[in-house]
């Protein structure tokens, strides 16, 4: 079986990894070139940056396959705690990796669109911009649904990291908040009219906690690696409870 010290270092170094690649992707890439109201503006804006556009759905991509070696790991390392809950915890975010990488479909057809030769002179500029923005916009609403199951993920993984005897107890509620906080931001979405007029404020309940949350995550597992290493080292066993 794998080692938890090992898991520990894959799921640290991941963290890591998904946080510059999201802040990249998300607020470089799709912020800085995506105009919601404005199909014409968005075609423009990817048409004379399409190096960084190409760019950023590669970081969407090895956010997706983080995604999935961060659950492993996650996984490994809680496990001797609780088994099931832990196991819980690895599927929600498996889901919402699913989810994302379903999302990431509309991304590759904006990259057609935009990219692909003829599109406009075949289909017209007009038939394009729309697509192009319902391209967004579908990839908008399976990335949020994906978010809500991200944030039962948290929650799931706070219990669980609350209950361990061996994480602290604070990083657990915090993950904890900034679950509920990710689901409270997709059902605002759905049952508000003016969710805009609200946007920055959820941003904010999400963004917080959670870079709290996920950055200490990190930094904890990272940690946990050369301790748990030199335990392993200076034992010549496993650490009791993990095989």
């Amino acid at each position: 079986m794998p080692r938890p010290y090992r898991s520990a270092l894959v799921g640290g170094f991941g963290y890591l990894g998904l946080f510059v690649l999201a802040i990249f992707a998300n607020f470089v890439v799709i912020e800085g070139l995506v105009e919601s109201d404005n199909g014409a503006a968005t075609v423009h804006n990817i048409s004379e940056s399409m190096g960084l556009f190409r760019l950023g759905l590669l970081a969407f991509l090895g956010i997706f396959l983080i995604d999935v070696a961060v659950a492993w790991a996650l996984h490994i390392v809680f496990r001797g705690h609780d088994h099931d809950l832990s196991l819980l915890a690895a599927w929600s975010r498996l889901v919402y990796t699913v989810l994302l990488g379903a999302a990431l479909v509309h991304l590759f057809e904006v990259l057609q669109l935009v990219g692909g030769e003829g599109h406009a002179s075949v289909l017209g500029r007009e038939y394009v911009e729309a697509q192009v923005l319902t391209a967004f916009e579908s990839f908008d609403s399976l990335w949020l649904i994906g978010l809500a199951v991200f944030g039962l993920h948290l929650v799931l993984l706070g219990v669980l990291v609350a209950g361990s005897d061996e994480a602290p107890d604070p990083m657990g509620w915090i993950l904890v908040v900034a679950g509920i906080a990710y689901m409270a931001d997709t059902v605002a979405h759905v049952a508000l009219t003016d969710y805009s007029s609200y946007e920055n404020l959820f941003l904010a309940l999400v963004a917080i906690p959670a870079l709290i949350g996920e950055g200490w995550m990190g930094l904890w597992l990272i940690g946990r690696f050369r301790a748990w290493r030199s335990d392993v080292r200076g034992q010549g066993t496993s650490v009791p409870g993990h095989g």
